[in-house]
């Protein structure tokens, strides 16, 4: 693993060193999360259309993926336990792949208009021939994941609102950033296997 760079900074080496910058949390933020979904969380999770879910493989690389539905898409199964549908994607399945590796797996969400983050944690699992799956519009999607909560609490919205993620006064001219294209053009440069031979 690569050291940091001097010129990038000074590593802290410890939690003793972290604390000195960063002062311990009021108690009821170092102990506010709880192990059950309950009822004004399950609102918002119902109403959630955008979260994130990080996963981690065996050999300790990290993943985190978008995921997006239409309110109504993340799933309240019980008190301990939520669902949404695995979407078609670039079929690379890094999250699930990871899963099968290792179950543990952390999610964000958030709620359009909304600063507000929920944050949960716990142990997913893919799974097919679920009936929760049948509640999506058809066809119903042949794959989709169950969380069993074990930390669920809600996060500040502190970055939401320093990044005007919802306030277009403070989003980039489109001409300003990279799009799809240009994005996909920059990176394939840098591919280990030029694409015309992936294709040959």
């Amino acid at each position: 693993m690569r050291g940091v760079n001097p010129e990038h900074g000074t590593p802290v080496r410890d939690e003793a060193e972290l604390r000195e910058l960063v002062p311990e949390p009021h108690p009821h933020m170092r102990d506010k999360a709880i192990a059950v979904v309950d009822a004004e969380s399950r609102r918002f999770l119902e109403a959630s259309t955008f979260y994130l879910l990080a996963t981690t493989a065996a050999d300790g690389s990290v993943d985190v993926s978008p995921r997006g539905d239409p309110a109504g898409g993340v799933l309240v199964l019980d008190e301990r336990t939520i669902a949404f549908a695995d979407r078609p994607g670039n079929r690379r399945a890094d999250s699930l792949r990871n899963l099968l590796q290792r179950p543990r797996a952390g999610m964000l969400f958030v709620v359009p208009g909304r600063t507000d983050v929920l944050r949960v944690n716990g142990r997913a699992t893919p799974v097919r021939d679920a009936p929760f799956l049948e509640r999506f519009a058809a066809p119903a999607p042949p794959l989709g994941v169950v969380l069993e909560v074990d930390e669920l609490f809600l996060h500040c919205g502190q970055a939401l609102r320093r990044s005007s993620l919802w306030d277009p006064a403070g989003w980039p001219a489109p001409d300003a950033v990279a799009g799809t294209a240009e994005l996909f053009a920059s990176q394939v440069a840098h591919w280990p296997v030029p694409p015309e031979r992936l294709l040959a």
